[in-house]
């Protein structure tokens, strides 16, 4: 390199470091932005096809992801908080003593629940969870301020579509070909898992909210907080349905609260969740978006896990996002490596 290259190279390095600077609060918005877009694009591309405008392409794409994604969680902020409050210390108080008396009868589990679950430790509970309701209303404004500018950035990413990727490919320090294929692969995983995690959600979240509706709840309500549960792998539906059959228990009826248990086990999570959510991801894959991605899908699972352990709600996204693109970097390299072997040995 000579003496301008160097210099051109030091000025970039240090426009990133200063744009990096200044636009560190964006960075987790506009990545999910991103992904979202990857996820979307051919979706997004079918519109500008059929409508012939790119900025009502970007529109329409927009709204569809606000009303999946962002409607339900506004809606939860409101109607799910004034359920909240109608929910009294003393309800909570009645729901842990029954949950008491039911665990003194299991010979292992009555020790347990004389050391957590006396009196001390219930007001202990009470005032815990009041605590972390304030510090969830924080997070919650962050929340919400993250997602608005995850529509904004998805809005203009999508309105310049093909030249927003190709100048993240012509960025990559690899072959036009190399990068393409990494961008799909990258892509292909985004795709199958918002569709994946979008129809699953909807479906389980469907299958409890009717039941909940059988009853005279508000089964919307209660549909969209088992639908954003269910995206938490293995013990997502358990932190819904155990505390709801719980408080049927104690201020319905044992009957109520033995179907809702039942149901959740027995329809939603042996039946939908085990036998029916693998096949609508599979026909997700193979019929609807014609994908040959080749990361397996316990990977996915995995990846969502981690995802969602370290950056919470938007984890399910930037897990797969990191776990493809990590996959696909390593092949990169596998390559390059392969090819200067190749160059040393001839």
């Amino acid at each position: 390199m000579n003496k301008a290259s160097w210099m051109i190279t030091a000025l970039f390095v240090l426009a990133i470091v200063a744009a990096y600077s200044v636009y560190k609060p964006f960075l987790l918005s506009l990545t999910v932005a991103v992904l979202l877009a990857m996820a979307t694009f051919n979706l997004n591309n079918k519109f500008v096809n059929y409508i012939h405008s790119t900025h009502i392409a970007a529109a329409i794409s927009t709204l569809l992801l606000t009303l999946l994604l962002f409607a339900p969680i506004a809606y939860l902020t409101t109607v799910g908080v004034e359920y909240l409050s109608q929910v009294s210390n003393a309800d909570i108080k009645d729901t842990i003593h029954t949950l008491k008396v039911l665990a003194e009868k299991v010979t292992f589990l009555k020790e347990w629940s004389v050391r957590y679950l006396n009196d001390d430790q219930i007001t202990a509970y009470i005032q815990e969870s009041t605590s972390y309701f304030t510090a969830a209303g924080g997070t919650g404004l962050e929340f919400i301020k993250n997602m608005l500018f995850v529509v904004v950035f998805y809005f203009f990413i999508n309105y310049n579509g093909n030249r927003f990727f190709d100048s993240i490919l012509t960025l990559l320090p690899v072959r036009h070909e190399r990068g393409a294929k990494m961008m799909q692969e990258v892509s292909a995983t985004m795709e199958v898992v918002f569709y994946s995690i979008i129809v699953t959600a909807i479906f389980e979240g469907v299958l409890f909210g009717a039941i909940m509706n059988y009853f005279g709840f508000n089964g919307l309500l209660f549909g969209i907080i088992y639908g954003f549960a269910s995206l938490v792998p293995i013990i997502g539906g358990i932190i819904v349905w155990v505390p709801v059959s719980l408080y049927m228990w104690t201020k319905v009826d044992t009957e109520t609260a033995i179907i809702i248990a039942t149901y959740s086990i027995v329809v939603i999570s042996v039946i939908a969740d085990t036998f029916i959510k693998p096949m609508i991801i599979q026909v997700i894959k193979e019929n609807l978006l014609k994908s040959t991605m080749e990361i397996h899908s316990i990977v996915i699972f995995f990846s969502i896990m981690a995802g969602m352990s370290t950056h919470g709600f938007w984890g399910m996204i930037l897990g797969p996002a990191i776990t493809s693109f990590l996959i696909a970097i390593t092949k990169v390299y596998i390559d390059y490596n392969h090819r200067e072997q190749s160059k040393m040995t001839t």
